[in-house]
């Protein structure tokens, strides 16, 4: 249960609320469960709601491939017309409360589910972070264990603070994620790897980037916070009802000696980027609390021509969203 006297750690990819005075979570079961176990323990018990990106709101739209999609890879997502895309997007947390404009909001996310020609659908889970704090499912359950024994009373050093000093990339990654004034406005990243595969069978390791057309806007996080609670759930369903939002698809391509499996490791801007076509998200669908209850994204979810990489947290997610939806099920 969430208390007073809650302090903040922007880290984790998420954004955390310490507490002082949790139970210690007992770790048994497989890590996507402990992971789940932590979460509740630091955002409380939301029965049908997710464990994390708890609060959210669905919309849908298309996706229109270019044609150079279709010379980098082989998929039916990049061969033909445009196909009908759902979109999630979502708060930070577990809290399916938080305010819009909190800082614990951070990083908004973007989950998109395909649906392609075939019938079959193809999954893609993006957020606001530049890059990753941790490069496993494991370090990640260990970072939420160590911000739920930090809290404002816990001994110095901290066990956050321990964490930290052994994995840089937690105490600054938060901080690469701001807030937006519209989820329209957001640019989102895919902090994980994947390989695109072409007709003669060539690889190449990319990473996604969902850039908006109108341009990206970012409140200055006092302003965020001073907004109304459901600012930016409220304003997207009007907003893209008058005129559709729209996205650039990128992939970033890797050179060689890029890491494809450490998330925690952001490629050089420099790399080329390979322009994948658009997503135009149109309207929202009519009641969102509902619909999104039975959507579960799962980034192994891919079509022949696109295939998952070497990094490890990939299948994280997956056990830790299956854990997740299994238990909002219930």
């Amino acid at each position: 249960m969430l208390v007073s006297r809650l302090g903040r750690a922007l880290v984790a990819g998420v954004a955390l609320a310490v507490i002082t005075g949790l139970p210690a979570v007992a770790q048994e079961g497989s890590t996507a469960e402990q992971t789940i176990d932590v979460m509740n323990t630091l955002f409380g018990k939301h029965p049908g709601k997710r464990a994390n990106h708890a609060k959210g709101v669905v919309a849908e739209g298309s996706f229109t491939p270019s044609p150079e999609a279709a010379r980098i890879s082989k998929a039916s997502l990049f061969a033909g017309p445009a196909v009908p895309v759902t979109v999630r997007f979502s708060d930070a947390t577990g809290v399916p409360t938080i305010a819009d404009g909190a800082a614990n909001a951070n990083p908004h996310g973007m989950a998109l589910k395909f649906k392609l020609a075939d019938g079959s659908d193809m999954d893609v889970v993006v957020n606001s972070l530049a890059y990753f704090p941790v490069a496993t499912g494991e370090e990640f359950r260990d970072l939420l264990k160590a911000v739920s024994e930090s809290g404002p009373d816990a001994q110095k050093p901290t066990a956050l603070e321990r964490f930290v000093a052994t994995h840089p990339a937690a105490a600054t990654a938060g901080g690469t994620a701001k807030p937006p004034s519209s989820f329209a406005r957001q640019t989102y990243n895919g902090v994980n790897a994947f390989v695109l595969v072409d007709k003669d069978g060539k690889r190449q390791p990319f990473r996604f980037k969902f850039v908006p057309v109108e341009g990206e806007d970012i409140l200055p996080a006092a302003e965020a916070a001073k907004r109304d609670p459901n600012f930016l759930m409220g304003e997207i369903g009007p907003r893209i009802a008058k005129e559709p939002a729209k996205f650039r698809v990128l992939a970033q391509l890797a050179e060689a000696g890029d890491p494809t499996n450490d998330a925690t490791k952001p490629w050089p801007e420099t790399r080329k980027t390979v322009d994948l076509g658009t997503l135009t998200v149109s309207k929202a669908v009519p009641d969102s609390a509902e619909a999104e209850k039975a959507l579960l994204f799962m980034p192994n979810a891919l079509t022949d021509g696109i295939e998952v990489s070497d990094d490890p947290l990939i299948d994280a997610r997956v056990q830790a969203y299956a854990v997740s939806f299994g238990r909002r099920s219930q």
